[in-house]
């Protein structure tokens, strides 16, 4: 990420979220801030935070507020995502899904994402309960 954030308010989104997997803290989004490779796409109460490294993207975290969801802003901050890796060259997205997050595995699947694996026991939650995730990819065309 290259401009200033606040990391205090995504750690904040980032809770309202998550308890599967735990949600980052501050301090953790402080540190990606620090990273060239990630990249932060923002809108209104909600924020994706993805890593592009030579022809592959990875996204690593997507938040919607609760009370806003179902709206268009995940789709839109996908759509943003894909279009900021394509221009540095990736051509896959991949990412990590909590197996029980069955609202976020419709919107990967309906934005052109297809189950590639499964991650057994991969995610922790807040009680340190463990929960597996699959692993999807969506190929970029060149936008």
């Amino acid at each position: 990420m290259s401009a200033a954030i606040d990391a205090e308010a995504l750690a904040a989104l980032h809770k309202r979220c998550f308890s599967t997997p735990r949600p980052w803290s501050a301090a953790e989004f402080a540190d990606l801030n620090e990273d060239p490779t990630t990249h932060l796409i923002l809108q209104p109460d909600g924020f994706l935070a993805g890593r592009v490294i030579a022809d592959e993207a990875e996204i690593l975290t997507l938040a919607v507020d609760p009370d806003r969801r179902r709206q268009g802003i995940a789709r839109t901050l996908l759509h943003k995502f894909h279009e900021k890796a394509a221009s540095l060259n990736a051509r896959a997205v991949f990412l990590e899904v909590a197996a029980d997050n069955l609202a976020a595995v419709q919107l990967y699947t309906a934005c052109g994402y297809q189950k590639t694996g499964n991650r057994p026991r991969y995610f922790r939650d807040r009680e340190g309960n463990f929960t597996d995730a699959f692993i999807f990819r969506r190929v970029l065309s060149q936008i």
